[in-house]
């Protein structure tokens, strides 16, 4: 029961960071350390935003600015000895895809685009003080690359290709187990990560932040789990600074998110789960390479185990999006919303 149930969990907190405020993507999630024996697991996601404003009293409308994206993930866990354990994980944990290029004629950055790409590999290792208690600790590289061009009035002001820039960082982090009663809680700590980005023009100088992912589950009656998450990033610290633009984007507000659901076990093939997640809104101005502001979603998931050790997790994602008024040229974003499929398969061996 414990290790189907938090499969499908594991997903489906996973989807709640597909359309998170700031770059976030992926939640920089371990679940995969504290999978029982040898495992591999293969993610993919894809997001499917709808997200949309309008300035001059509403006559004159951005267009779907944000186009769809998807996300993969890759993780390998495997145990060196009663005590130890060793999980890499590849993801792709911050992003970003805004295009004003079917906007009304008339909107004041039409033509405006940003891209963010980025990419992780994370070595964690864990290591059980006793039954109950581990810790875990593992260095972090990220490498990111991107472009931005910035058109107002239907004349170029600028306009910069971002070549890959890396850098590195760690995470750390405990957890509480009883596995009789399917509990967990686990506390990892992500530092801060430095990225310089060359670029045609000027150069990128970027700073993802340090963040906290609280992650809980527990059994509440038979084949019965209750989850959830809360992830704590310090964007209002971030940087992403181009050297003769200025920055591009700032945060005037941390952001929190928050998870909760409900996992049952049907059969010993077949499991299901529901979950809510809600991602508190600033009230602040948005910028317009971000036009929104906080969201409330539900996702539901489910996992069927084939047997030998292989299991087949899928999940649905549907997020409304908070209104946003946007900087500079007072955009009013509103009744926007986003749709997220992932897909997860985990082989243990």
């Amino acid at each position: 029961m414990k290790k189907t149930l938090t499969t499908g969990a594991a997903l489906l907190l996973t989807t709640s960071a597909a359309y998170a405020g700031g770059l976030d993507r992926s939640g920089q999630g371990i679940g995969i350390l504290f999978e029982q024996g040898r495992t591999i697991e293969l993610s993919y996601g894809t997001v499917i935003p709808t997200v949309s404003g309008t300035v001059g009293a509403g006559t004159v409308s951005s267009g779907n600015v944000a186009p769809n994206y998807g996300n993969v993930s890759l993780g390998f866990k495997t145990d060196i000895d009663d005590k130890v354990s060793v999980a890499v994980i590849f993801d792709q944990p911050f992003g970003a895809d805004v295009d004003y290029n079917d906007t009304d004629a008339g909107y004041p950055i039409a033509g405006t685009n940003a891209q963010v790409e980025s990419s992780a590999i994370t070595i964690v290792g864990q290591y059980n003080i006793n039954e109950n208690v581990s810790i875990h600790f593992g260095p972090r590289y990220l490498s990111a690359k991107g472009n931005y061009t910035a058109v107002v009035g239907g004349v170029p002001q600028y306009s910069s290709t971002y070549s890959s820039g890396s850098g590195t960082g760690f995470i750390a982090g405990a957890a509480y187990e009883r596995s009789d009663i399917a509990l967990r809680v686990a506390l990892t700590y992500s530092s801060a990560i430095a990225l310089d980005l060359d670029g045609t023009v000027g150069d990128l100088n970027a700073e993802m932040p340090q963040s906290v992912n609280l992650d809980f589950q527990t059994g509440i009656a038979a084949n019965t789990l209750l989850f959830g998450s809360v992830r704590w990033a310090e964007w209002t610290e971030a940087k992403i600074d181009d050297t003769l633009a200025g920055p591009l984007v700032t945060y005037d507000n941390d952001v929190v998110t928050y998870a909760v659901g409900v996992g049952r076990q049907f059969t010993d093939q077949i499991s299901a789960a529901l979950s809510v997640g809600y991602e508190t809104e600033t009230g602040d101005a948005a910028s317009n390479l971000s036009p929104t502001d906080g969201n409330i979603s539900i996702s539901v998931g489910g996992t069927y185990n084939m047997g030998n050790g292989l299991e087949v997790t899928g999940g649905v994602r549907y997020v409304k999006l908070g209104d946003a008024t946007t900087e500079t040229i007072g955009a009013e974003f509103a009744d926007n919303s986003a749709i997220g499929v992932g897909l997860k398969v985990g082989y243990s061996f």
